[in-house]
Parts: structure tokens; C-alpha cells; sequence
């Protein structure tokens, strides 16, 4: 396992206050003005995005801890999708490893590696429900805003860690072309063009085409060849409508076509990334949301209505490793539809607001899951286990490839209704708020299997022919599960002024969903297969393959703040989580060829975070975030061992976010930006048994950018120490795999408007 060091993460903060200090010394140019401006349009995001509907106030003077990115700051630190925040905003970690399936992301200690998500994602209203359709890139982002801490009340399931809202530039803020291209010493290629117009006051359109590609980092030393490549495609256009009598409409309609390699996992045990079979992911994305809203004298009406299809193909040498074990082919289609209708009063003076709501979506998803088992996996996994148990009758197989074939259909339903109140008693504000929320999920599934192997007798040295004996196994039933749960929130805001800010104190549920382990299909199919060959025992699908609703308690308090006349804006919360039946992705005991969601008993997760931006001057500003995280098992016992006191898996311990940025203005037509910045996470453990972990480590990364008119260049440096940590561990047939983290990277962007 490669460890950061210590040395590399005290260079990385040395050469960062050495930046500090360099760039206080630097005379000032920019105006101030710049900055707030910047400060407003991320506060006032557009007037039907979901966020702006779901908020009484800006979340500043909410009882949230939240962050929120600008599209200058975005571009400062190349974020062009979800992960380009990671670490950035405190307590929020989505490493990148495998394939863009893997969109793992870990908020407070709560977090999911498959299957359903912890975090929401909207992208221009649309709900995001599958996270396998997370890790996309976005041209032209306006803003980003990440809340922590469950937002189930309003938002709904599978929030529970909290909700990313993304919004893209509105072309009734913004009209003409902008262009953009990006290459890197990675051999990385971005490249994306925007069209925005304004037809008439009140309809405005906008289309944005956009690609990025890799052509690998990582080499499979087995073929020589690169793994990590990819090729990424993606269309957007938006229509926003101003109709009369105070009706608006927006509809957004985005397609994505992704192709890739993946999967860089070096064996442990060599520290070499060498396997044998081809693996890839495919995925090609749909998604349409239409946002109606009306905005009354007494009430606004806000309908939105979305429509999204993920169809996609991973492909993986499931053992990784030169021999031939097995490998498997997940190949799936999902089609999802929702509706959410909010109605909000409109404040006519007094000390009383509220919202209410109705949400309702159906999904249906189609799976193929065909787990092949091959020459070496045939070998060692079934013959030699059923020859040693009955040497005087040995068998081999008739073929030296087989599949496991599993396929399902998994229809899933949910209504929902809610409502907040908000009551103003002087400087205090209490907000209460619940949610009813049904959900039914059902799987109808098929596995089967048509195989078979010959029986020789051994006497005395000698094999003879005994009988052949045909395994033909086609198992189908049913599998239904409902959830229901009640949401409820009750929060209190004391301010401290208009111009300070607030302290609050928060009290609320989250809730993820159930669902099915799909993935373990291939292991129940295989152990029935040894069954019938008079080894092992049977998995009862029931048990093995259902997993409960994740259920938290959030208790949380926090302050936001304004000091030195609007210099320093300070944002600060502590948090305790009580978290029942926390979904936990693991790998059984054995030979075995899936991973398995189960439920730990009881978990418990502690700590805060805080953030501050501080303007030193018109031209020199500091950014920051802290974030700690201590998140245990309460109560887990797998049956082999207790976990208590455990860390939970995958969960950084620290996150850290450091930035300082200069510019000056070097005539009327130039502008100069500088800024240097450093991302922290860990440590990690990697294993319920806390025996596996990535110590903290620390990225360096730095960016100068000259504007000239309407051209901007941007040249960018990211991990400048090249510092070695890895992002993900993982078993597979009790052998254990890293990820190694991406070194050095120098890069070149170069935007353009008109």
C-alpha cells in the first residue's frame, strides 16, 4: 500500500503560505465590486430553479450548512463535474477510481458505494435518482450549492447525507458564444461551445455541445496497454419562457454518450496492475425536466416534471488477475419519470411563511447480469474443492467456459407530501416541517444456468469413465418490499443582526431507501451449483439479496456570520448523527463473485466543519474549509466478528480546503489572476476491520490566468508534488486491489466569448 507521507503534506502547507505571503505583499487592482457582484448571483440563483423554490430565504439565513460555488470559482480549481469538489466543501469526499459508475460520495461519515445514493443531485431541477448516472461533466455551470446534513423533509429519499443543486447558465442572463478547450500533460482533452440568445425579452434559448478524453494514465502491464481512457459526449440546450400574468417556464434537455476503459486496480501483493480480460463501460444518458411555475399575489405554484433514461454496460475481469477466473457483463436500462409540485405562500408583511408539496416518481429498471466463469476459475474453485472432498471420484468439466446468467426487472414506485412552516418571533425564527413518504419495489427475477461435467472413477491409479452429469438450473420468482416513513424537521435561527449573520440549531430525520442486492445473484447461482454437487449449503434469496432502509437522527448547530464590513464571511457547525440500519457495500467470506449491501445495527457519526473567505484587500482574497469527521459502529456483528468501535469504511476522517487568489488589472484590457490551492482527505480506513487505510494526504495545485478582452488563458497545475495515496481497496476472492490516486498534472485552458 502507498501512504502519503508526512514530509510531502508539510511541503504542500510550507509552499502554500509562502504563496500567501508573496501575494499579501502584492499592490491592489481589482475592484471590490467584482467580488460581490460574483457573491450575489450565487445567492440569487435563478427564479425557477428547485433550489430557489424550496427556500423561504438565501441559506445563509437558514438553519443550512451549506456551500456555495460561483462559476469564476468553479473554473479557478477546473470543476467541471460533481468530483471537482471533493474536499473543497468541507466533509464532502467523492474519490475518483474505477469508471464514472462509481460515483461514490461520503458526506458526515454517510455515504453508499452502490446502489441507492446518500446524496441528492439536481441538475436544472431534474432529480438525478440513479447514482450510476452521478459522474458526468457540465459546460457552462452557473453555480453549484451543497447543503449537508438530511434535506429529506423536502427533498425526499436517498437525500439523507445531504443535496448538490447544479445550475447552468441561463441564456436570459447571458447571450452570444462562449468557447472553450483544454489539454493537459495527462493527455487529457476538454473542449465545449455554448450558443445564447435572447429572441425577446421574455424567450431566450440556448444549446451547448461539449466533449472530454483521455487517452490513460495507467498501463495494464499484462498487454501493455493504457486502461484509463475515455471518450465523453455530451448535448444540452435550455428554453426559458417569461409568459404574462406571472407565469414562467424553463425546460432543460440534456443526452451524454460515454465510452471508457477503467478499472486501474493494482494487486496488492505486487503492487502491479496486470489482468487478462477486457473490461469497459458504456453509457449513454437522457434527461428532460420542465419547470412550470406561477407567481400570484398569495401564492406561487411551482410544477416540475422530469424524464431521465440511463442505459449503460459495465464490463469487468472480475478477479484481476492474468488468469482466466471469471468476469461479468452488467448491462442495464432504467427509465425513470417525476413530478414535484410546491406551493408557497407569498409573505405579505407578517410573521408567517410556509411551503407544501406533492412528489411522486416511478422507475423502471431492466437488468442483465451474466457472471462467466472461465478456465482458472473452473479449475480451482469448483473441481478442486468437489475433487478434494471426494478424491475416489474425480470430475472435470465439460466446458472451459460456463456462464451464471441472471436477469431482472425491478419496477419501483413512490408518492410523497410535505410541508414546512416558518414562524418570526423577533430575532428568532422557528421552522418546523414534515414528510410523508410510501415507496414499493418490486424484483422479478431469473437465474439460470446449463452446464455440466463428467464423473471419472480412480482405482488403483487408474481413471475410468463413470457417467456424465448435466446441472440445468432455472430459478424465477418474485421479491416485493415498502417502505414507509415520516420525515420530520424543527430548526431555530436566532439572528444577530442583519449585518452579523445568525446562530441555529437543528433537529431532523434522513432516510435512504431498501432495495436489492442484484450483484449477488451470481454467488446465490453459484452455491446452488455446489449444492447439487453435494458441497455447501444453499443462500436463502430472501435474506441474501433484500436490504433494509438506511434511517438517521441529525442533530446539528451552527453559525453564519458577516464581520470586518462584509470582508470575512464565516461559516461554522457541529453534528451529531444517530444512524440506524446504515447501508454497508461488503465483500462475503470465500471464493465468491459479487459484493453484498447489508445493514450494520447501529452507527454514530460526531464532528463539524467551518469554512471562511476572507478579502484581505480589492485585489488578494482567502478561501478555506475544515471538515472532521468521527464516524463508528455502534452496534455491527457480521456473525464473525464484532465491529464496535470500528471506524466506518470509507469515510475520511478530515477533509481540508485551502485557496488564496490575486488579480490585477494591468490595463483596460488585461487582468491577471493568480491562485494557489491545497485539498486534504483522510485518513480513510479501508476495511470494517480498521486494518487497511490511506493515511492523510494532502494535493498541491496552482492556476495563473490571463484575460484579454474577451479571450482568457488559463494555465493550471494539479498534485504539483506529485504526491502517491490511493483512492479506493477493495477484495476479490480474498485477494485485495488499490487504486492508485493521479500524479502531476499540467494543464492549458482557453476560453472565449463573444
Amino acid at each position: 500500500m502507498i501512504a502519503s507521507s508526512t514530509d510531502c503534506c508539510l511541503l504542500c502547507i510550507v509552499k502554500l503560505c509562502h504563496y500567501i505571503l508573496s501575494f499579501s505583499l502584492m499592490p491592489s487592482s481589482v475592484a471590490m465590486a467584482d467580488r460581490i457582484e460574483q457573491d450575489s448571483l450565487a445567492m440569487t440563483l435563478d427564479e425557477v430553479s428547485v433550489s430557489a423554490v424550496k427556500q423561504m430565504s438565501s441559506l445563509r439565513q437558514e438553519a443550512e450548512a451549506a456551500t456555495i460555488l460561483t462559476q469564476k470559482e468553479l473554473e479557478q480549481i477546473d470543476a467541471v463535474s460533481i468530483k471537482g469538489i471533493s474536499d473543497v466543501v468541507p466533509n464532502f469526499f467523492m474519490p475518483d477510481y474505477g469508471s464514472r459508475i462509481t460515483s461514490t460520495i461520503y458526506v458526515r461519515g454517510i455515504g453508499a458505494r452502490m446502489d441507492q445514493p446518500s446524496v441528492g443531485l439536481n441538475v436544472d431541477n431534474v432529480p438525478y435518482l440513479n447514482k450510476d448516472a452521478y459522474d458526468f461533466d457540465v459546460a457552462d455551470i452557473s453555480s453549484v450549492e451543497m447543503l449537508r446534513g438530511p434535506q429529506s423533509t423536502l427533498y425526499g429519499r436517498n437525500t439523507m447525507a445531504g443535496v448538490i443543486n447544479v445550475t447552468t447558465l441561463s441564456p436570459m442572463r447571458y447571450q452570444g458564444w462562449r468557447i472553450m478547450v483544454q489539454e493537459s500533460s495527462r493527455l487529457r482533452t476538454k473542449a465545449s461551445v455554448g450558443w445564447y440568445h435572447k429572441f425577446t425579452p421574455s424567450l431566450a434559448v440556448s444549446a451547448t455541445g461539449s466533449y472530454s478524453g483521455s487517452r490513460g494514465e495507467f498501463t495494464n502491464e499484462y498487454n501493455g496497454k493504457k486502461l484509463d481512457w475515455e471518450h465523453n459526449y455530451a448535448f444540452r440546450g435550455k428554453v426559458q419562457w417569461r409568459m404574462k400574468d406571472g407565469w414562467n417556464l424553463m425546460n432543460t434537455v440534456s443526452a451524454g454518450f460515454l465510452r471508457q476503459g477503467g478499472y486501474p486496480y493494482e494487486f496488492k501483493d505486487t503492487g502491479v496492475i496486470s489482468y487478462n480480460d477486457t473490461s469497459f463501460y458504456r453509457r449513454f444518458t437522457f434527461a428532460d425536466g420542465l419547470t412550470l411555475r406561477y407567481s400570484g399575489d398569495r401564492v406561487s405554484i411551482t410544477s416540475i416534471t422530469s424524464v431521465q433514461h440511463i442505459d449503460d454496460n459495465m464490463t469487468l475481469d472480475q478477479d484481476f488477475l492474468p488468469e482466466d477466473f471469471f468476469t461479468l457483463t452488467q448491462k442495464k436500462r432504467e427509465t425513470s419519470l417525476t413530478e414535484d409540485i410546491v406551493v408557497k405562500g407569498v409573505p405579505m408583511g407578517g410573521n408567517y411563511n410556509w411551503l407544501g408539496g406533492f412528489f411522486a416518481f416511478y422507475k423502471h429498471l431492466d437488468m442483465d447480469a451474466p457472471v462467466t466463469f472461465k478456465d482458472e476459475g473452473i479449475s480451482q474453485l469448483i473441481e478442486s474443492h468437489r475433487n478434494e472432498a471426494n478424491p475416489s471420484y474425480p470430475i472435470s468439466w465439460h466446458t472451459r467456459s460456463f456462464p451464471l446468467n441472471s436477469e431482472f426487472t425491478v419496477p419501483t414506485w413512490g408518492v410523497a407530501a410535505y410541508h414546512e412552516s416558518v414562524l418570526e418571533l423577533g430575532n428568532w425564527n422557528i421552522t418546523a416541517g414534515l414528510r410523508v413518504d410510501y415507496e414499493k419495489s418490486t424484483m422479478h427475477y431469473r437465474s439460470h444456468c446449463d452446464t455440466g461435467y463428467t464423473i471419472s472413477h480412480l482405482s488403483e491409479g487408474e481413471e475410468t469413465f463413470y457417467r456424465d452429469a448435466f446441472i440445468d438450473i432455472d430459478d424465477a420468482g418474485d421479491l416485493s418490499r415498502d417502505f414507509v416513513t415520516l420525515l420530520p424537521k424543527l430548526s431555530v435561527t436566532y439572528s444577530l443582526g442583519e449585518t452579523v449573520g445568525n446562530i441555529y440549531a437543528k433537529f431532523s430525520r434522513g432516510y435512504k431507501a431498501g432495495g436489492f442486492n442484484t450483484q449477488m445473484f451470481s454467488d446465490v447461482l453459484q452455491q446452488r451449483l455446489m449444492m447439487i454437487m453435494g458441497m455447501g449449503a444453499q443462500y436463502n434469496v430472501d435474506d441474501i439479496v433484500g436490504y433494509k432502509p438506511e434511517q438517521s437522527w441529525n442533530y446539528e448547530i451552527g453559525s453564519h456570520l458577516t464581520l470586518a464590513e462584509g470582508k470575512i464571511a464565516f461559516d461554522m457547525a457541529a453534528f451529531y448523527i444517530d444512524c440506524h440500519n446504515q447501508q454497508l457495500t461488503m465483500f462475503p467470506e470465500g471464493n465468491t463473485t459479487g459484493r453484498i449491501m447489508t445493514n450494520a445495527g447501529a452507527t454514530r457519526s460526531l464532528g463539524g466543519e467551518a469554512s471562511l473567505s476572507y478579502m484581505i484587500n480589492e485585489q488578494f482574497s482567502i478561501n478555506c474549509s475544515y471538515g472532521y469527521t468521527d464516524a463508528r459502529f455502534r452496534k455491527f456483528n457480521n456473525g464473525i466478528m464484532d465491529f464496535k468501535g470500528k471506524r466506518i469504511p470509507y469515510a475520511p476522517s478530515n477533509t481540508v480546503f485551502l485557496q488564496a487568489s490575486w488579480s490585477r488589472k494591468l490595463s483596460d484590457r488585461v487582468r491577471l489572476t493568480a491562485d494557489v490551492n491545497m485539498r486534504g482527505a483522510g485518513k480513510i480506513f479501508w476495511n470494517e476491520e480498521n486494518t487497511e487505510s490511506q493515511d492523510f494526504y494532502c494535493l498541491l495545485g496552482a492556476g495563473v490566468t490571463c484575460d484579454i478582452d474577451r479571450l482568457g488563458l488559463q494555465l493550471w497545475g494539479k498534485n504539483l508534488t506529485d504526491t502517491r495515496y490511493h483512492t479506493f481497496y477493495f477484495l476479490s476472492m480474498g485477494n485485495a486491489f488499490f487504486q492508485r490516486g493521479k500524479g502531476v498534472e499540467i494543464g492549458l485552458t482557453a476560453r472565449y466569448v463573444f
